[in-house]
């Protein structure tokens, strides 16, 4: 097996850990990201350090990066581009939105009305725009990192349950631990150096790297076994829709890039629980009795995996029988 998606997993993590102290399972859901094509939704309080690690992944891997400030008066065509009469040569023309990029930094994505938030869907799925009946691709790779702020309320819009279904991952970035404060502080209190981040990859590379995870193998009892998951989540007490389709790929392709990660060319069982909560949490509906319990999405996610018996005959995850 080539092992250069583990090389540039490891090349892409430690030019990250210049600028961002710990967040190693973020980082780690991140690049996953990237080889699998996803994108990813960050929820945590303002401060945690979502957008600079957003920014050194998008310095790390070259190409374009583009920012977009979601607000309340943000249109579709502030994020996709618009076509304009131009007087002076009689014709119309296509200007592009910051979406024609590589990674695409989706700044506060619930600020913005569920009509804007809608124009990012199809970018999303069919990596392209149309504007005005005329279709455009988009760059390759193209990637979504998002960010919400969960505790306002005040000028937020959910979002919406299609648009929730795009991500491959939502995580949160969560607090430091008090030793990685004090090394923040060491770090960047007493120094006002910008730390300028380098391109380890090239974005002409993704592809690559792309079709090298999805080429991992994965044995037909483990496709059971995260079939056994995602039919759990449909008939399970307090869900009020399971898990799509569209999340059963999700969770075997996130699969494939946790045994990337981990230098392997076969997806073990734990790499299937370790992407189970951030990739499928947020893809059920729950109940409105149970909506306003903190975290329950990603507490049913992990009662069924403790509930789904498991593959145990470690042979068979690397035999291609």
């Amino acid at each position: 097996m080539s092992n250069n998606a583990f090389l540039t997993y490891q090349k892409v993590k430690e030019n990250i850990s210049k600028v961002i102290v710990g967040k190693n399972d973020v980082v780690d859901l991140m690049v996953i990201s990237l080889f699998c094509n996803g994108h990813m939704l960050i929820c945590d309080v303002p401060g945690t350090g979502k957008t600079m690690l957003t920014k050194a992944f998008a310095a790390s891997i070259g190409g374009k990066a583009a920012r977009i400030q979601f607000t309340p008066d943000l249109l579709p065509g502030d994020i996709t581009g618009v076509r304009y009469f131009n007087m002076k040569t009689g014709e119309f023309e296509f200007v592009p939105g910051p979406c024609f990029t590589n990674v695409l930094l989706a700044d506060e994505i619930n600020r913005a009305t569920p009509k804007t938030q809608s124009g990012l869907l199809e970018c999303m799925e069919e990596k392209q725009a149309t504007i005005d009946g005329t279709t455009y691709s988009l760059p390759d790779p193209f990637m979504v990192i998002a960010t919400e702020n969960p505790i306002e309320n005040m000028g937020v819009f959910p979002l919406p349950e299609a648009q929730l279904d795009r991500f491959l991952f939502k995580t949160a970035m969560n607090y430091p631990t008090p030793e990685e404060n004090a090394q923040i502080l060491a770090r960047f209190g007493t120094n006002s150096k910008k730390i300028h981040i380098e391109p380890v990859i090239s974005v002409s590379d993704v592809p690559s790297l792309a079709k090298e995870v999805a080429d991992i193998y994965i044995h037909p009892d483990l496709i059971n076994y995260i079939t056994a998951i995602v039919e759990r989540t449909r008939t399970w007490e307090g869900v009020s829709l399971g898990v799509s389709p569209r999340g059963a790929l999700a969770l075997l392709k996130a699969a494939k890039g946790f045994a990337a990660i981990n230098n392997r060319d076969y997806v073990w069982p734990d790499d299937i629980k370790k992407a189970a909560i951030p990739c499928l949490a947020h893809r059920i509906i729950l109940k409105s009795s149970h909506r306003v319990k903190k975290d329950y999405d990603a507490k049913i996610i992990d009662d069924i995996l403790h509930t789904v018996s498991v593959p145990t005959e470690p042979d068979i995850f690397y035999s291609k029988r």
